[in-house]
């Protein structure tokens, strides 16, 4: 077998692992919030965030996949709680949600991630986009809207924390860009999963034991009668971090347009496997505006990609003029 063709099966081994984590993991959580009965988002994400830290403590600091960057200074811990603040406030809302949304409506609002991640370069960062890359946020949020009102398990307060997490998921990206700018302060995303979940199960935990008392006990009850609780649990968690895994090395391994285009397939892929496990209905208005969105994201995807070749053209051919 070739390099080129060993290369090859390494990648699409890679991209199947980030799917099939990225899925799995969704699919999990809207079994066990929705459907199994488990109602305890919060619990869950701390479950999620402490197998984040010992997985992450292994996997940089003992078997040094990745090379370990450390913190510097008191002011860029600072800045990393601020990430993880935000952070573990869109997974919690995420997963509130999914008790009460199908995983395609979930979906659906997911995309709208870049319109959201736009308005924050903005009101943060003053930072715009050409026309073009606004006009194809249109499709985006329109096709969410369409889908919103097509679903027939519309639920209003998990819509809200639907658009919350995905709100959030965009804020923690356009901080990260403007806190850890300086070259000094940078993490790959492996480093700054390794400081981010200690401190999000520092900030969960007492934020599970007011809102969520008795889980604990309640979980080790529920455990006594049905033992399979634990191995979803403990699964679902470590799923969680091969989800951040993944998509590290995902990204180390393919072109930035090969990654947008996998994920804009991802998400179409979760939204029908989840169709066909959880039989869902699903009306002609919101597969329209599921497809849609999925279209607007596309565009967004190509647009973002000419705006960066026009700024490369500008940065490369300087303006010149005679001395006549």
């Amino acid at each position: 077998m070739s390099a080129i063709t060993g290369n090859r099966f390494f990648t699409v081994g890679l991209v199947s692992a980030w799917y099939l984590s990225n899925i799995g993991v969704l699919l999990l959580n809207k079994y066990l919030l929705s459907n199994y009965g488990f109602k305890y988002p919060i619990f869950l994400t701390m479950c999620h965030m402490i197998a984040c830290s010992l997985l992450s403590y292994i996997a940089v600091a003992w078997m040094e996949l990745v090379p370990r960057q450390m913190i510097r200074s008191r002011v860029q811990f600072f800045k990393i709680s601020a990430l993880s603040f935000v952070f573990c406030a869109s997974v919690v809302s995420g997963n509130i949600s999914l008790r009460y949304l199908p995983v395609s409506l979930n979906r659906a609002i997911g995309a709208t991630t870049p319109f959201f991640t736009a308005v924050f370069a903005y009101l943060i960062t003053m930072k715009t986009e050409s026309q073009l890359v606004y006009a194809t946020l249109v499709p985006v949020v329109t096709g969410a809207i369409i889908a919103s009102g097509g679903e027939s398990s519309f639920h209003f307060f998990g819509l809200l924390m639907c658009v919350a997490a995905t709100a959030g998921r965009a804020l923690k990206t356009v901080l990260q860009g403007v806190l850890l700018s300086s070259e000094g302060e940078k993490l790959n995303s492996m480093n700054l999963l390794l400081y981010m979940a200690p401190i999000a199960v520092v900030l969960l935990l007492p934020v599970t034991l007011y809102i969520e008392g008795n889980v604990v006990n309640i979980t080790l009850a529920l455990a006594s009668v049905d033992f399979m609780i634990v191995w979803y649990l403990l699964f679902n968690s470590v799923l969680a971090y091969f989800v951040n895994l993944a998509n590290f090395l995902v990204t180390m391994h393919t072109s930035a347009l090969t990654l947008q285009v996998l994920g804009n397939a991802k998400g179409a892929v979760a939204v029908v496997v989840s169709i066909l496990i959880f039989q869902n209905p699903v009306s002609v208005t919101g597969m329209l505006g599921h497809a849609l969105t999925v279209f607007g994201v596309i565009l967004y995807s190509e647009a973002k990609k000419r705006s960066k070749c026009d700024i490369g053209l500008d940065k490369k051919v300087p303006l010149t003029g005679g001395k006549g």
